[in-house]
């Protein structure tokens, strides 16, 4: 099955969120089994995205669970978008919602973290510029793919923190900093 042979009714569709446009706090925390049609919604978006921004695309990576075979996780298909500056938003925004990307919300204080959802999928674009928060996300991603001991306490984990903090995906994410950061200990090109 390729990517883009998938008809789009067979897709999943991105949900509204309950709070404003920018607050996280209120989306509700929900863990699916893995589901390997998310590869190939990482390669539609990943082709789509290289398409739209051409020579300003540095590098698209499928980053989160969605990108771990195997683990449960939010069904949400997680996008690193690498480019020369998040900040300079006219080099990429405009093409971007052109094609019917919408900023999510941003973090300048956070590495200049940029978050679109795309049309159509359930998916997260985080646009950031190389450096050390892409590599981290990387080296998760990579630990937990060779890892099945990492791989087991993370998903233990997530699965505790989702049932503790269903009403926030923010308190969800923030409570998972530590299983992170004790993978991160254990991971290769984690920048320690």
């Amino acid at each position: 099955m390729s990517p883009t042979s998938e008809s789009p009714e067979r897709l999943p569709v991105r949900g509204e969120a309950r709070g404003s446009h920018f607050d996280r706090s209120e989306e509700r925390v929900v863990l699916t089994e893995y589901d390997p049609k998310w590869p190939y919604l990482f390669q539609r978006e990943a082709e789509r995205v290289r398409e739209t921004l051409g020579d300003a695309v540095l590098a698209v990576e499928h980053v989160g669970s969605t990108a771990v075979p195997g683990l449960a996780a939010k069904p949400c298909v997680d996008v690193l978008l690498l480019v020369g500056d998040p900040a300079e938003e006219d080099a990429y925004r405009p093409a971007l919602e052109k094609a019917g990307y919408t900023l999510h919300f941003a973090e300048p204080d956070f590495h200049d973290h940029r978050v679109f959802k795309g049309p159509g999928v359930t998916m997260n674009l985080h646009v950031f510029a190389d450096g050390a928060e892409p590599r981290r996300m990387l080296a998760l991603r990579d630990r937990l793919r060779a890892d099945a001991g990492d791989r087991g306490l993370y998903e233990r984990t997530k699965r505790e923190l989702a049932e503790r903090f269903r009403d926030s995906v923010q308190d969800y994410s923030e409570a998972k900093t530590g299983v992170i950061e004790e993978i991160l200990s254990r991971a290769p090109g984690a920048g320690r």
